[in-house]
């Protein structure tokens, strides 16, 4: 009984000294994994798109990422603490969609549409998480880091909207099967 109370301490003191800052480093992390995870797929998107269009924004984004993930890099080193990830199951599953999608619809006239959608899926998590961060660092006080987070929100909001574009202007309606 004694050893149920003890460990039942030990974890309220555990618990108790988790603050924001260490739940802003974690996410830190999570997004910096997620973000070396999306660079890895999108040369996959990109090559499986048979839109020009498509391939180029999913090209142009992978060297926004590359600059994305320079920034969290920054960002870890104004708090002093190494740059890493922590496995996030929530991309992994995202991006494992879009490689369903690849795989299911190849040379299929649905197949840019579908991937458009995937790759929506991972810019509403990646504005998701880089917004709770921008409002954690403003926060914390970390004015170079709100900076550095906002620009990278703006890029993957800019990302959506033109792949919402991309998807509307085309895309959605050569996926339709012919009447």
């Amino acid at each position: 009984m004694c050893r149920a109370i003890i460990s039942t301490n030990t974890w309220e003191i555990n618990m108790a000294e988790k603050q924001l800052d260490d739940l802003f480093y974690d996410t830190l992390k999570d997004i910096y994994f997620a973000e070396r995870q999306i660079l890895k797929a999108l040369p996959k998107m990109a090559r499986a798109a048979s839109s020009d269009k498509l391939k180029a924004a999913f090209e142009k984004h992978k060297e926004e990422t590359q600059g994305q993930i320079e920034r969290l890099q920054e960002i870890f080193e104004l708090l002093g603490k190494r740059a890493q990830g922590k496995t996030c199951e929530a991309i992994q599953g995202i991006i494992a969609e879009g490689e369903e999608i690849m795989e299911d619809f190849k040379g299929s006239p649905a197949l840019d549409a579908g991937l458009i959608s995937s790759a929506q899926a991972v810019e509403h998590y990646e504005m998701a998480r880089y917004g709770t961060l921008k409002a954690w660092a403003e926060q914390l006080g970390h004015k170079q880091a709100v900076q550095l987070l906002d620009a990278t929100l703006k890029e993957e909001t800019k990302t959506d909207a033109d792949l919402s574009s991309l998807a509307t202007a085309s895309l959605n309606a050569s996926g339709k099967k012919a009447a």
